[in-house]
């Protein structure tokens, strides 16, 4: 362990909860033992003031002054991220489109000191997150947009029921909306190797609420998350405050680059890497996206 690690590390987590300096600890075993089994169960473990109580008002601030460079659209999707236009059977929970207004500040515009910056490149953090998720390694997002990015919605903007396309999400909530702004998911409702199209559809077109559940986040919360096989969304935000939340994008193999059309619409630009990286895609399911 460096000692830069070890400083970025104790200066930002709250290590007298969570042990990240001292990785052969009991403490920290008994810690991702526990996150490890909700994982397994829930589908999702919130480790709650992960962020040092003193540093919350910086980190809150640092991502409320770049949330301005976040990029705004307003798009029919539907839960699988596929095209809404696709000669679906009838009742197909693809053919149910749902809008979405959200906003991405991407990589490039995150300075390198902000917490949540440090935070992500941290080899102790994502060695803890690694053992959390059960892999004996993660790499960061080869693609210079999307590796670490900041989720912005404002009010009246929600992110709608879907899946993600990687296996596994780390995110932390560094400003609460003033009301709405709740995340709502539910656990495994697929597999790899059966979409379950009929629960799907029953949460969608809203007689699902018994698969369920929802979240209280606050601010300095972090949260690990399943959302490949657990569909999840956000709540229409309320009020004049924002919703912020950093996404922490890693991968369990190296080099991994988004598509050039998803990363349009995340961030309304593609950059060379992108165009260079097309059509060299590796799945880890044959589910829809």
């Amino acid at each position: 362990m460096s000692t830069s690690e070890a400083r970025v590390v104790g200066q930002v987590v709250n290590t007298a909860r969570y042990p990240l300096l001292e990785p052969t600890s009991v403490d920290w075993k008994y810690l991702v033992s526990r996150t490890q089994h909700e994982l397994q169960n829930l589908g999702c473990s919130v480790l709650p003031s992960f962020i040092r109580s003193s540093l919350c008002d910086t980190l809150q601030l640092e991502c409320a002054t770049i949330a301005p460079l976040a990029y705004y659209d307003v798009e029919t999707v539907n839960a699988y991220n596929i095209a809404t236009d696709l000669s679906l059977p009838e009742d197909h929970p693809g053919r149910i489109s749902m809008q979405r207004g959200n906003a991405f500040v991407a990589h490039d515009r995150i300075h390198e000191d902000s917490i949540i910056h440090q935070l992500y490149s941290s080899e102790l953090f994502q060695s803890f997150i690694a053992s959390c998720f059960e892999l004996s390694r993660l790499y960061e997002l080869a693609d210079p947009l999307a590796g670490l990015c900041l989720n912005v919605l404002t009010t009246g903007m929600e992110h709608p029921w879907h899946f993600d396309t990687n296996e596994f999400t780390v995110s932390l909530l560094t400003q609460e909306s003033q009301a709405g702004g709740v995340f709502e998911y539910c656990p495994n409702i697929r597999s790899a190797q059966a979409e379950n199209f009929d629960n799907v559809r029953a949460v969608l077109v809203g007689r699902g609420g018994h698969l369920i559940r929802r979240l209280s986040l606050r601010p300095g919360d972090l949260q690990l998350f399943k959302g490949r096989y657990s569909m999840h969304r956000v709540s229409a935000v309320q009020g004049e405050t924002a919703r912020h939340s950093a996404i922490f994008a890693y991968s369990e193999r190296p080099g991994v680059i988004g598509s050039v059309a998803r990363t349009r619409q995340l961030f309304g630009r593609v950059l060379p890497q992108h165009l260079a990286a097309e059509g060299r895609a590796v799945r880890v399911d044959q589910l829809l996206d």
